[in-house]
């Protein structure tokens, strides 16, 4: 009696399993379009370029190595989830823009009237162009804070938080252009 339990509860865990992947349309490489795991929603059939433009830094405050590091983690994060191949012109889809701004504010005020928390911004402005499906086109600008104790310079905690603001921009471009769910 106990086998023929286990081996229900084996048969029912499977057939919910594949209820649910079967119900949200997931892609096991199967079938050249349809959702994927990595969140993109791309027909390979018909997308097989992308065109990833270099964002300069236009912003009024600048730190030099902020526009190469946005810049590699925007290219690699489609290399690493996406089967498109990275075109210098003519792609399928197209990605351009700038960044537009890089700021510092006072966040918060300690008991003694002085900044104790400082709010780091940074902003793109992207223009998505798609050749297949010109309705999904747009240019929208996409924003990412990070803050950091008042007591710490600048200086010393840059790099982390342009790294953790890239990634969080990144995410968000990946999102409003490839993963349209």
């Amino acid at each position: 009696m106990d086998s023929i339990k286990k081996k229900t509860g084996v048969i029912a865990a499977v057939v919910v399993m594949l209820t649910a992947l079967t119900a949200c349309s997931l892609n096991f490489g199967l079938f050249e379009a349809g959702y994927r795991f990595n969140g993109s929603n791309i027909d390979y059939t018909k997308t097989k370029t992308i065109q990833i433009a270099e964002f300069p830094n236009r912003a009024p405050f600048v730190w030099a190595p902020m526009a190469g590091i946005f810049n590699d983690e925007l290219k690699d994060k489609f290399a690493r989830q996406t089967k498109l191949q990275q075109v210098r012109r003519n792609g399928d889809l197209v990605i351009e823009g700038e960044i537009t701004q890089y700021q510092q504010r006072n966040k918060a005020v300690s008991a003694e009237g002085s900044s104790s928390m400082v709010e780091l911004t940074m902003t793109v402005n992207v223009r998505f162009t798609n050749k297949a499906k010109h309705e999904e086109d747009f240019e929208s600008q996409f924003s990412a804070s990070r803050s950091y104790d008042s007591r710490q310079s600048l200086n010393s905690v840059q790099e982390e938080l342009v790294n953790q603001m890239t990634e969080d921009l990144v995410d968000q471009i990946f999102n409003a252009t490839v993963a349209t769910w």
